[in-house]
């Protein structure tokens, strides 16, 4: 199967139970979405999805997070673990693929999908509003566990994507180094860490975090 497009996805700022302020995390399958850099993470637009909510920008949005994506296998794989239905934007993801191992991403693997160029920047790392809006027991530590996030992607070149796009990969660095690596780079694998550092693979600023906490 060729890699595609399966659902573009957008959604408002709406409750979410269980938390006292809203979230754009409830993201439904729309025809089209609009993709832009959204510039810093606190003081630019927030999402890369024209028209996408994010309620707190100090940990959501900006350039590095700028669209989401999720493999729909991956939310097949959780759905049987679950025993429930998972819709396309279940995860909050604004692309839902098919035919790609999202979680098979290099860092800086660029990706042509529609007319906009996408770079492949780091993993989601799961949260208190994910976890309310799963409303599963110990969602963020299975999730973490579990350790495919998906990918967030930088937009290198502006564009509209629709569902049944292709996803070309365009670019692959060729390091080795993979977004479940940096995820665990991330929660606490030091020797990780130091891998992903000596590379300078990652964003400037995702550089920058992971080597203060050495």
């Amino acid at each position: 199967m060729s890699a595609t497009v399966l659902s573009a996805n957008s959604g408002p700022l709406a409750p979410v139970e269980g938390l006292r302020r809203p979230s754009g995390i409830r993201k439904h399958p729309v025809d089209r979405i609009e993709v832009r850099d959204p510039g810093p993470k606190r003081s630019g637009l927030g999402s890369g999805v024209v028209g996408d909510a994010i309620y707190s920008r100090k940990h959501h949005g900006g350039a590095t997070q700028a669209v989401y994506a999720v493999a729909r296998e991956e939310l097949d794989w959780w759905a049987r673990e679950l025993d429930r239905d998972l819709a396309d934007g279940m995860f909050g993801e604004n692309l839902t693929t098919i035919g790609i191992d999202v979680d098979a991403a290099e860092v800086g693997e660029l990706w042509e999908i529609g007319s906009a160029l996408l770079e492949v920047c780091g993993p989601r790392v799961p949260c208190a509003t994910f976890a309310k809006h799963m409303g599963e027991t110990r969602w963020v530590r299975r999730f973490a566990e579990r350790g495919r996030t998906g990918a967030y992607l930088a937009v290198r070149e502006p564009g509209v994507i629709e569902p049944g796009d292709a996803i070309e990969v365009v670019h692959r660095p060729g390091h080795g180094l993979t977004v479940p690596m940096y995820f665990r780079a991330w929660m606490g694998d030091q020797g990780l860490a130091e891998v992903f550092l000596r590379a300078r693979v990652l964003p400037r600023a995702e550089h920058d975090w992971l080597e203060s906490r050495r």
